[in-house]
C-alpha cells in the first residue's frame, strides 16, 4: 500500500498563561497530519513539541516525508528515526489506518473520564481553588494537580498551608514541580505531606537527571516521573512508580496503547494541550487507564485551551481550520 502525507499549520493561545519552574506555557503551535491512503482511507495525527528545540527536526522530516506517494513500509522504517513528536504523529495516522483506534475499531473512540483540575502557580490557585469547591461541591471526589516550584518556597510553603486548610477530605492533590525543586525541598516537602490522605504523589520533583535523588525520594512517598521520561525513555520500562505519560511528546502512540489493553499499571495520561485530533488520542488513552488495575483521573486541564472547530471531534473540521 502506497500513503501519501500532508501537513498543515495550526496555533493557538491558552486561555491563561500556564507559569511552571520551567517558564511560561501561553500558546500552541505545530502541525496536523493527514495521510492518506492509496484506496483512500485516512488516518490523522499532530506534531506540536513543547521544546522549541525540536521544532526545526519535525520541520526538516515533514518536509521529507509530505507529498509524495510513499511505501508504507518506508513509513514504518522512517518512523523510529523521527523526533518524537513527529513519531507520534505519523504513528497515530498508521493506526488510525489500521482500525486501530477510531471508528474503525471495535471499540470506536472512547470518551475521556472525569479530568484532575490544574491550579495555576502562585497566588492566583487559592482563588481558582475557591471556584471549583462553589462549582462542584466540597464533599464531591475532586482531584487537582498544583504546579509549585515557581515562586520561592517559604511563599509557597504558605499557599500550600491555606490550600490544606481549604482542600475538602474527599479530595487528591497531586504537586508538579516540573523539576525545580532541590533534594532537601522535596523531601520537606514529601515529609509534610506523605502522611495525609488525601495526597497523591510529587510529580517530577527534582531534575530529570537527578535519578539517584528521585530514587530516595521515592522510598519516603509516592512519587510520579514526567520529564525523566522523555530525558530518558528507557525508565517507562523501568520506573516502577506512577509515569506521568504525555502521549503526544514521546513518539509513536501504538507502544503505548498496547501497555494499556494489557491493563500494565500506574500509568496517569496527561495533556500537552491538543487539538481536536490530538485530544481524541488523549481521551482515548485515559478511558483505556480507567479499565485497568491502578485507575486515576487523568489530567486534561478542562478550561485551559479555547473553543472552536480546532478543538472538534471531527479531524475534518479540525484541519479546515488550521492555517493554510
Amino acid at each position: 500500500m502506497r500513503l501519501q502525507l500532508q501537513g498543515r499549520r495550526f496555533c493557538f493561545s491558552l486561555q491563561q498563561p500556564l507559569r511552571t519552574a520551567a517558564g511560561v506555557l501561553d500558546a500552541r503551535e505545530g502541525w496536523l497530519l493527514r495521510i492518506e491512503a492509496s484506496d483512500g482511507a485516512l488516518g490523522w495525527g499532530e506534531v506540536a513539541p513543547l521544546d522549541s528545540a525540536e521544532r526545526p527536526l519535525c520541520a526538516a522530516g515533514l518536509e521529507q516525508l509530505a507529498g509524495e506517494w510513499l511505501p508504507r513500509s518506508h513509513l514504518e522504517e522512517r518512523l523510529p528515526m523521527l523526533s518524537p513528536s513527529l513519531g507520534f504523529g505519523v504513528g497515530a495516522a498508521l493506526a488510525e489506518l489500521d482500525g486501530l483506534v477510531g471508528n474503525a475499531a471495535r471499540q470506536g473512540w472512547l470518551a475521556a473520564p472525569r479530568s484532575a483540575e490544574l491550579l495555576p502557580a502562585g497566588d492566583r490557585m487559592l482563588h481558582q481553588l475557591e471556584q471549583l469547591l462553589e462549582q462542584q461541591g466540597r464533599q464531591r471526589q475532586l482531584t487537582v494537580k498544583w504546579k509549585v516550584a515557581a515562586d520561592p518556597d517559604p511563599h509557597e510553603w504558605l499557599l500550600l498551608e491555606a490550600l490544606l486548610a481549604r482542600l475538602p477530605s474527599t479530595a487528591s492533590l497531586r504537586l508538579d514541580a516540573n523539576g525545580g525543586w532541590s533534594r532537601a525541598t522535596a523531601r520537606r516537602w514529601m515529609e509534610r505531606l506523605v502522611g495525609d490522605p488525601r495526597f497523591a504523589w510529587l510529580e517530577q520533583p527534582l531534575v530529570p537527571n537527578d535519578q539517584e535523588g528521585l530514587d530516595e525520594l521515592a522510598g519516603l512517598g509516592p512519587v510520579a516521573l514526567d520529564e525523566s521520561l522523555d530525558q530518558d525513555p528507557s525508565l517507562r520500562n523501568r520506573w516502577s512508580g506512577w509515569q506521568v505519560r504525555r502521549p503526544l511528546l514521546e513518539g509513536d502512540p501504538r507502544p503505548l496503547l498496547r501497555q494499556l489493553q494489557e491493563c500494565v499499571p500506574y500509568r496517569m495520561l496527561s495533556t500537552a494541550f491538543e487539538t481536536g485530533i490530538g485530544r481524541r488520542w488523549l481521551h482515548h488513552l485515559a478511558a483505556l487507564q480507567q479499565q485497568g488495575p491502578t485507575p486515576v483521573a487523568p489530567g486534561l486541564a478542562p478550561g485551559w485551551c479555547p473553543s472552536g472547530p480546532l478543538f472538534s471531534d471531527d479531524p475534518n473540521a479540525v484541519w479546515e481550520a488550521g492555517l493554510p
